[in-house]
């Protein structure tokens, strides 16, 4: 008995840790050919960092099948982009002001953030 709600609490660490409080990795935007790979339920990389004021051309390409992959929105810059699959699609940002905007697939199943120092 003891032992099963041990491991209930420890999946329960294990689930709260993954869903709000781990932080992806940032990849700094410094060459326009970082490509965003949309598969297995998330984006890789999806935590980008870019320069404030300065346009940036970001690429997608979706390798999952999931209906979910298939639209990209970026809610702040009123951004709305279908994915097809196995098709790179570039979308071009303008100069944006310091802050972070979230970027996710309709049903916000998938999650990314554009830091933009």
């Amino acid at each position: 008995m003891v032992f099963v709600n041990l491991v209930g609490v420890v999946l329960i660490a294990l689930i709260i840790w993954w869903f709000w409080l781990y932080k992806p990795k940032a990849i700094e935007l410094r060459e326009e050919n970082l490509v965003v790979t949309v598969e297995n339920g998330s984006y890789s990389p999806s935590h980008i960092k870019v320069s404030a004021g300065k346009p940036v051309r970001i690429a997608f390409i979706r390798k999952d099948q999931s209906p979910c992959a298939e639209t990209l929105l970026i809610p702040r810059l009123e951004i709305s982009e279908t994915l097809p699959l196995n098709e790179v699609v570039s979308i071009q940002l303008p100069g944006l002001p310091t802050g972070d905007y979230a970027f996710h697939c309709q049903m916000q199943m998938y999650r990314g953030q554009l830091s933009v120092e």
